[in-house]
């Protein structure tokens, strides 16, 4: 069915927007609730000016957001949590402790529904985060965790124990790489010695090239 929306539907349409939808969804959802309407020229007409008015509140809305975006492009948030043997953090921070910590330190008060956390941080380490203030207007930020100082000596020896097994590997790993290479030598030697010894002689070589006395006769 063709219809004419009036109001805004995430992912499937923009109020004025005019769209083939499915029968169903049209009759048991958009229609019934006023949402959309068949495309007759009143409802084209409705929808239109409806739109010319969304257009201008959201103007308004990105005016204002370009404001908080100028200011927190690229800024850093920080905070220190305690951590476990694992490495990983006891809880995690969260869309909401990040707009909470923002408040604190900047004084924007930004909806924890825009900030793009895909799940809880669980880990130390930096992450770029994406705030979302409308459809039009986002901004970058960059969220760091590090440990506390209780965690500290913890994160120490975590390291230290990376370090070792990163050296083991890579000390493995030059061995391996040495013994391929001495196989490959190996390997190539032998092959050279087969060879001299398949080759012939200069004295093979000459008896070869000379003429026998019978062929001399014959000559």
């Amino acid at each position: 069915m063709r219809v004419v929306f009036f109001e805004d539907v995430e992912g499937t349409a923009q109020v004025g927007d005019v769209k083939v939808v499915k029968n169903g969804f049209a009759r048991n959802f958009l229609l019934p609730r006023g949402i959309a309407g068949p495309v007759t020229p009143p409802n084209l007409q409705r929808a239109n000016s409806l739109a010319e008015k969304e257009a201008r509140r959201q103007a308004k809305l990105d005016g204002e957001a370009e404001v908080h975006r100028e200011r927190l492009e690229g800024y850093t948030v920080s905070f220190e949590a305690r951590v476990g043997e694992t490495g990983r953090l006891y809880g995690s921070v969260t869309s909401r402790d990040i707009a909470q910590k923002l408040e604190e330190n900047t004084g924007i008060e930004v909806d924890s529904r825009g900030i793009l956390l895909a799940e809880p941080i669980r880990e130390l380490g930096s992450q770029a985060v994406t705030i979302r203030f409308t459809r039009n207007v986002s901004a970058e930020i960059t969220v760091t965790v590090d440990p506390d100082e209780d965690s500290k000596e913890i994160v120490e020896q975590l390291m230290a124990r990376q370090a070792e097994e990163e050296a083991a590997a890579a000390a493995a790993a030059e061995a391996a790489a040495a013994a391929e290479a001495a196989a490959a030598e190996a390997e190539a030697t032998e092959a050279a010695a087969a060879e001299a010894a398949d080759a012939p002689t200069p004295e093979q070589e000459t008896e070869d090239a000379e003429p026998s006395a019978e062929e001399t006769a014959d000559d």
